[in-house]
């Protein structure tokens, strides 16, 4: 078996880094992550201050990536049938009208702003790839995936996602400031017309990157790393919850896209290392949360990665 994928996946991988990377400055790694989330079949959650480019990632994703692309501002009033449809008389009969879910990729802005009974209604879609309004169940187009927003320092007129929400987000990621040079780059750029990212692949050339994905080769070594660091969290007497079966099924999917994103067939340890804290920080309860970001989920996950011992 080769140690390289075909070249037909590196050329795409190479085509969608570079497309995104083109419009957010200075952020490669932010990129190659939200691109290894999506390449494992997940959703992303970017978390951070405003301004930072959570909005402009996740148009460049959703415009590299081709498709159909919607956008959602999460508002205090917004009603599960404005995101999923709803059915409306005309002509004597019911006709379903589709809400901006049936989109391959859907950008929920500022999500932590509606209610609880509107971001139930993403339940059933981020899980199970479909809606069912009035009694039928509807399919999503593939790939479907979800870039959230979120600023988590901001709580006034905010409603907290619950546990079982976050564990649906395979990732949570920070974008964190910019460099120097990078931010030198977005100000001599200047005006408020939101560049867009080069359309360089299709739903279908996506799809096979996801599956291309998982026939990453795990070796039982890293296997064993893994189900390590998952044991450690259960019993680190820092958390209060460690991660589940859940958690831990997508970490092996992330590592296995990771691999891919940087043209490998098989997983190493510095994938599980890499991937831990965006992957795990926000399935795990800790004993001091560190905050609204949980900043204490994610301290502990290093501390433990620091302490647990790699494959030789």
């Amino acid at each position: 078996m080769s140690a390289l994928p075909d070249a037909q996946a590196l050329d795409a991988i190479a085509r969608l880094k570079a497309a995104i990377c083109a419009v957010v400055h200075g952020k490669d790694d932010v990129v190659e992550l939200a691109l290894t989330g999506i390449l494992a079949g997940g959703h992303l959650l970017l978390e951070d201050v405003p301004g930072v480019g959570k909005t402009t990632l996740a148009a460049s994703l959703a415009s590299a990536l081709g498709g159909s692309f919607s956008r959602i501002q999460f508002t205090a009033d917004l009603l599960p049938g404005d995101i999923t449809g709803m059915s409306i008389y005309e002509n004597g009969e019911f006709a379903f009208r589709s809400g901006p879910l049936f989109a391959n990729v859907v950008l929920a802005d500022e999500i932590n702003r509606t209610s609880p009974k509107t971001q139930s209604a993403l339940f059933e879609a981020m899980e199970e790839r479909r809606v069912t309004v009035d009694g039928r169940t509807r399919p999503l187009p593939s790939p479907f995936v979800v870039v959230a927003t979120q600023n988590p320092y901001d709580v006034h007129g905010t409603f907290p996602l619950p546990d079982s929400q976050l564990d649906r987000f395979l990732m949570r990621i920070a974008m964190g400031y910019p460099d120097r040079e990078a931010e030198r780059a977005v100000l001599r750029r200047g005006g408020l017309k939101r560049e867009a990212a080069a359309t360089v692949a299709t739903p279908e050339e996506v799809n096979g990157l996801v599956e291309a994905a998982g026939e990453v080769r795990v070796p039982d070594a890293v296997e064993d790393y893994l189900l390590d660091l998952v044991r450690v969290t259960r019993e680190d007497q820092r958390l209060l919850r460690g991660v589940s079966t859940r958690g831990a099924q997508a970490l092996y999917r992330a590592v296995r896209a990771r691999a891919l994103v940087q043209g490998r067939t098989f997983a190493i340890p510095e994938d599980i290392r890499a991937l831990a804290v965006p992957v795990l920080a926000h399935r795990v309860l800790a004993r001091i949360d560190g905050g609204p970001s949980g900043l204490g989920g994610a301290r502990a996950i290093r501390e433990i990665l620091g302490s647990l011992p790699p494959p030789a």
